[in-house]
């Protein structure tokens, strides 16, 4: 009973730790105003997310990739013309820029 009880517990506390993440990396989304250039299904000036994660699916590399390419705002192209470049996300946490582009990655 107390095992059932302690599980219950675990997966309550970790769902809603999920949520806190995702909720964080969405704050960011709309602070950086990442929508200037995508949206989920349309494409803009840059890719809709759900192309991205169409693009990029059964790859497991590109979740880290990606990752950089916030980090370091150098395309995965590999092209650092300046209408080229990815805006960098500067100050934000791995853990924020994972959860953001797990985001991306899940948009269908």
């Amino acid at each position: 009973m107390k095992l059932a009880l302690a599980l219950i517990a675990t997966v309550a506390t970790l769902s809603f730790a999920g949520h806190a993440v995702a909720g964080a990396a969405e704050d960011i989304i709309a602070k950086e105003k990442c929508s200037k250039c995508h949206t989920a299904t349309t494409t803009k000036k840059g890719p809709s997310w759900a192309s991205v994660a169409e693009k990029y699916k059964d790859k497991p590399e590109m979740p880290a990739k990606l990752v950089n390419m916030l980090k370091t705002g150098v395309p995965l192209s590999g092209k650092t013309g300046e209408d080229d470049q990815h805006k960098k996300l500067d100050g934000v946490s791995d853990a924020d820029l994972k959860a953001i582009v797990g985001i991306v990655l899940s948009t269908k």
